[in-house]
């Protein structure tokens, strides 16, 4: 073989093997837009197969469109037989919970709807937690501090100490009170304190509605405090004590098949910039390419903020 023939056949090599590789990705990408095609829009759950949907609920709970978007699509899907609400919240804004409580409710009037108490569920995760048609929770699981608070800061001690006062000028006694900055009026307080409980009268029939109690019952339980899952389950707060074998009996109760998959709803976290899910993540990560599904991330804000709009709903514990 002369010395042109070996260059001939290097290069065809060479050609040969680019060829595979687009090949390769060509069959990646393929695969991965077909099982998101079989899969849901954020790569979490399948649409086409009988299931149980399992949404899970944490950390401080607000006004979460994204949350009662999922909520609606498990509604509106036809494959989905029920629903576990998994939490594990101290709960947040009593507005974030009511509108993830009326989501739960409005998946709750196509089927049945199991909310499964973790480590801890009080407070506006409560109010979340009331939206199932049944509550399990662990023995030692917290829950309960139904209640409404309202909190402000006051600075006037220190800027009296600084020798700084704070002037205002506004259109009504009660704008923008009370402030951290002066020593609020009777009148101020009085007046949030209305709010304050107007919200707390709406949890208190939500919970008495909900667990079948009466109102003088359910205000004897609304104190504020906690309560752990064995002393939940006597006082009816919860249905009943236990985990994923206890939810299975209820499903099965409501003639929901014992061997139906428990598939995790997540958030849409793993769309990727070409609208495949993880698996698009994988197979393009193998060719060093999977830095592109990421693009989307850069100059994005975090969201983990921990700041609370409006009346809060939340247990509290002395950190000291």
């Amino acid at each position: 073989m002369d010395a042109s023939q070996i260059l001939e056949r290097r290069s065809l090599r060479r050609k040969l093997g680019r060829w595979r590789i687009f090949a390769f990705l060509f069959f990646a990408v393929a695969l991965a837009i077909g099982w998101s095609a079989w899969m849901q829009e954020d790569g979490s759950a399948p649409t086409s197969r009988d299931h149980i949907a399992r949404v899970s609920i944490g950390g401080v709970i607000m006004d979460d469109q994204e949350l009662v978007e999922r909520l609606d699509g498990i509604a509106g899907n036809d494959a989905v037989k029920g629903l576990i609400v998994s939490l594990n919240s101290p709960g947040g804004t009593t507005y974030g919970g009511e509108v993830i409580y009326k989501a739960i409710r409005r998946v709750a009037a196509k089927k049945p709807v199991v909310t499964d108490i973790r480590t801890l569920a009080a407070s506006a995760a409560y109010m979340v937690a009331v939206g199932g048609d049944h509550i399990v929770a662990g023995e030692t699981s917290l829950t309960g501090s139904i209640g409404v608070i309202f909190q402000y800061g006051q600075f006037k001690p220190l800027l009296d100490k600084l020798g700084v006062s704070w002037e205002e000028i506004k259109s009504a006694p009660l704008k923008a009170e009370p402030s951290p900055f002066h020593t609020p009026p009777p009148e101020s307080l009085q007046a949030i304190r209305g709010t304050v409980m107007d919200s707390f009268d709406w949890f208190v029939t939500l919970v008495s509605e909900r667990r079948k109690l009466s109102r003088q019952e359910a205000l004897k339980l609304a104190d504020g405090r906690i309560f752990t899952g064995r002393q939940a389950k006597e006082v009816k707060l919860v249905d009943a004590l236990g985990g994923e074998a206890e939810i299975r009996d209820y499903f099965e109760a409501k003639k929901v098949a014992a061997d139906l998959p428990i598939v995790e709803w997540t958030a849409k976290k793993e769309t990727s910039l070409f609208g495949v899910g993880a698996l698009a993540r994988q197979m393009l990560g193998m060719v060093g390419l999977d830095w592109a599904l990421d693009l989307k991330s850069f100059g994005k804000l975090s969201n983990d903020k921990m700041l609370l709009d409006g009346l809060v709903s939340v247990w509290q514990f002395d950190q000291k």
